[in-house]
């Protein structure tokens, strides 16, 4: 409205009620650079960004700040800029040409104006922190991780820096290095709930869920009305085995975010959770809301879909699992060219020659246990029933056997990647490929002479495993290849899996998942243990003791009574395993078979080799 002196009167009243309050900082220096005080205004700002260094819009309003006072004529200023202030003011129209390219996605020329000014001035804080953010769009951690450390040692204090540097360091998986930096950003605001809830992120990632759990409660104890923290809380609980808690604390996201659609999904990926009619409705008002923006809107359509399932309305659960999938599948750059042509050459290069060649050339360590196989093919049942074992660690779906893989071309100065490089490597460097993995995945371990990695992806590797681990044990989770591939249509995942949100893209790749592993046991026969979902329902202590033998384990009785075992599970099925076995997700395809014609045509060859009763009726 134009009204600067009531409105600096208000917010003199906040500044007094509450001196913390960094948006009442921020605030004020709206309105005095809009009355023309930018001297002043420039002072607010990085007042603001002291009390709250995570508020990432006052770097931009600072920047412009600078460039007006450093174009303005000398007689207006009031005041001089500090020290670090007049450096930003040197580069100004540098650092706003390069802010124009980066909105305008050249990325390219911006990072060219950055090191430009490095080059000139190699302690300016804000170019290393931009070249960082260009280098973590573009996935390149490393550097990001390298202008960050530099940015951090010319500006101790600035608590962006150290934000952005927890960040980088978590996809690096430095996670000791980023506890350190989420315990920086708590020192520089204390008071303030985005460092706690950062920390607990990283503790969080560390497996440390307790203490995360903690994290997130001062972070609210501090800013009771943050939705995304108790959302957070929430997952935490559920990981640990609190649903009750978990439950509770998805509802109060709700009742303070109408519309924090992460929360209702939450509730549906249960599994065990059933929404009453005025939370159906309420999720019914958002899609109607045409605001309403797509993530939401995908992980709206997929609660609805769980619930209507829940209550045999397959129709509707099947319309709101498809206009889920759709939506997110615009969002997924997947290409089944690209898999079919990978799994093929894979193939080709590690024949029964190939394997006869590397039979004794990896690391020799006995101690991981492999669970792969497709998404939601009972893969966690699996891995549930090994970590309830004395000598099993169970840990989670690892990332660590891919990021190996994809840094064998860098360390072995190999001219392809994988699957092309197979071929070039030494016995020398089967054993560093192996002994990486080992070392790599150590963090996750408690002790036990064995250990998990339910990485359902990992199948892509099995012929990588033989040679570079040849005494680790793979578990090949199995399950009807309709249930297989419509439990993974149907489930919305927090990210990758690509391939899941189009039925035939999913059935494509499933013949392609067939493919690999038909080769494997033709050229590997009994290196890869097939352990059918249906066979484990149906005959749980034969399974059970089959698993074991496999493994080399004694049977102990705690593997029959899996759900009684405690321990953190992050994947979807974590309340499913919790519960004694049971039958009713077994051919839950069936319910469905009008709506996945698509699907079936794809997979008919399979299909066909099925007993009947196992078919569609349309076969």
């Amino acid at each position: 409205m134009k009204n600067f002196p009531e409105a600096r009167q208000r917010l003199d009243q906040a500044i007094k009620l509450h001196p913390d309050f960094a948006l009442a900082h921020d605030v004020f220096g709206d309105v005095l650079f809009a009355q023309g005080y930018v001297g002043t205004a420039i002072k607010a700002y990085e007042q603001s960004l002291r009390l709250d260094p995570t508020r990432a819009n006052l770097v931009q309003k600072l920047d412009k700040a600078h460039e007006v006072l450093a174009n303005a004529p000398p007689a207006d200023t009031t005041e001089m800029p500090t020290q670090a202030a007049s450096k930003k003011m040197a580069y100004s129209a540098e650092l706003q040409k390069a802010a124009e390219f980066a909105k305008s996605e050249e990325p390219n020329k911006a990072e060219d104006i950055y090191r430009e000014i490095l080059k000139k001035d190699p302690e300016h804080v804000e170019a290393a922190r931009l070249l960082a953010e260009i280098a973590t769009e573009k996935k390149r951690y490393r550097d990001a991780e390298v202008f960050l450390r530099h940015a951090a040692a010319n500006a101790p204090d600035y608590g962006r820096i150290w934000v952005d540097l927890c960040n980088v360091l978590r996809e690096l998986e430095k996670l000791d290095d980023a506890l350190d930096c989420a315990t920086r950003v708590i020192s520089l605001a204390p008071d303030k709930a985005e460092p706690h809830m950062l920390h607990a992120n990283v503790l969080g990632a560390m497996g440390r869920h307790d203490e995360a759990i903690d994290a997130y409660e001062r972070a609210l104890a501090i800013a009771p009305g943050k939705a995304g923290a108790m959302c957070s809380l929430g997952h935490h609980l559920k990981t640990v085995g609190k649903q009750d808690d978990a439950i509770a604390m998805y509802r109060r996201s709700i009742a303070t975010k109408a519309d924090h659609a992460e929360s209702y999904w939450s509730l549906a990926n249960l599994k065990t959770f059933q929404f009453d009619a005025a939370e159906v409705a309420a999720m019914q008002v958002l899609l109607d809301n045409e605001d309403l923006r797509d993530d939401s809107r995908v992980q709206i359509h997929n609660a609805l879909g769980l619930d209507f399932e829940s209550h045999k309305n397959y129709q509707a659960a099947f319309e709101h699992y498809r206009q889920c999938n759709d939506l997110r599948r615009q969002a997924e750059s997947y290409d089944p060219v690209e898999t079919e042509a990978g799994i093929g050459r894979a193939i080709e290069l590690m024949d029964a020659p190939f394997f006869a060649e590397h039979s004794d050339v990896g690391c020799d360590d006995p101690s991981p246990i492999f669970i792969v196989g497709l998404p939601r093919s009972g893969s966690t049942l699996i891995e549930q029933i090994l970590a309830s074992h004395s000598q099993v660690d169970g840990t989670h779906e690892l990332g660590d056997l891919a990021k190996v893989v994809t840094g064998m071309r860098r360390k072995t100065g190999c001219k392809s990647g994988y699957p092309d490089n197979v071929v070039e490597l030494s016995a020398e460097h089967w054993r560093d490929v192996g002994s990486q993995y080992i070392e790599s995945t150590q963090k996750y371990r408690a002790g036990a002479a064995f250990f998990i990695d339910k990485n359902p992806n990992n199948f892509m590797y099995i012929g990588l495993l033989r040679a570079a681990l040849p005494n680790a044990r793979i578990i090949n989770a199995r399950r009807h290849p309709m249930d297989s591939c419509f439990g993974s249509y149907k489930q919305l995942f927090a990210s990758g899996q690509p391939f899941t949100y189009d039925l035939m893209e999913l059935g494509e790749y499933y013949l392609q998942y067939q493919r690999l592993l038909d080769h494997i046991h033709t050229v590997l026969p009994g290196f890869v243990l097939d352990v059918h979902y249906e066979q484990v329902v149906a005959d749980l202590d034969g399974q059970v003791r089959r698993i074991l033998d496999y493994c080399g384990l004694p049977f102990e009785e705690a593997c029959l009574s899996f759900h009684e075992t405690a321990r953190a599970v992050k994947t979807a099925s974590s309340e499913q395993v919790r519960q004694p076995i049971y039958s009713s997700s077994v051919n839950l395809w069936k319910n469905y078979e009008p709506y996945l014609h698509e699907l079936i045509e794809v997979l008919e060859p399979l299909l066909l080799k099925l007993p009947e009763a196992d078919r569609p009726t349309t076969l």
